[in-house]
Order: structure tokens, then sequence, then C-alpha cells
């Protein structure tokens, strides 16, 4: 099992930057390649970014390209999302998600990953 958590989710205005980190145990950390998903009330849950075990592979939705940017540090065994130029269309509850990784392969679908955290919600007002 893999466990994760997590945070940094707030209310910030429009143009504003977040970084919202995902703190994983249970299992060795860099055998996982890592997701950020949102979801907002009424809508389906949205891929963000992923990356790779090794952090050397990463892969952006459209909505995100050149704001988003997804990193992890696999001795702190915590992924990050950091989220500039926020958008009031940014609001959502947003997971994180693991799943084993293979080589510098990345997943893009939620029904690729097996391991979910609770969320943490990111509300941007206009």
């Amino acid at each position: 099992q893999v466990q994760l958590v997590e945070s940094g989710g707030r209310l910030v205005q429009a143009g504003g930057s977040l970084r919202l980190s995902c703190a994983a145990s249970g299992r060795t950390f860099s055998n996982y390649c890592m997701g950020w998903f949102s979801q907002a009330p009424g809508k389906e849950r949205e891929f963000i970014a992923a990356i790779s075990r090794a952090g050397t592979n990463t892969n952006y939705a459209e909505s995100g390209k050149g704001r988003f940017t997804i990193s992890r540090d696999n001795a702190k065994n915590t992924v990050y999302l950091q989220m500039n130029n926020l958008k009031p269309e940014d609001t959502a509850t947003y997971y994180c998600a693991a799943t084993w990784g293979f080589g510098n392969f990345v997943r893009t679908t939620g029904d690729q990953y097996d391991y979910w955290g609770q969320g943490t919600q990111v509300t941007v007002s206009s």
C-alpha cells in the first residue's frame, strides 16, 4: 500500500500562485509514477500532470501547460505541483495519485493509477 497526503490548497486570487505537495509513505516512492488530477463539483476528474519515477519525464494537460510544473523529490518522498497564474476555472479539489512506474513512462488517465490521496481544495477568486 502507498499512502498519499496532499497539502497546500487554499483560497487565492486570480493571477496568484500555489505549490501543492503530496507526501507518500508505505512503499519505495522512487518506484512509482506520480500524477496530479483535479475535480470540480459536478464535473469529471481531469488529468493535470504526471511525472516518471526518476523525474526525467513529465506530461501536462493543455490547460496547465506553461502555468503548472510537476516535480518530485525522491529523497523526501514528495511530489509537488507548482501552479502559477491561477484562474478561477482552476478551482477544484486536487488529488495526487501513484502507480507502479516503468522506466521513464508516465500515465495520464485516472484508471491507470492505483493509489489516491484525500485531496486538497484550491479556490481561485476573480
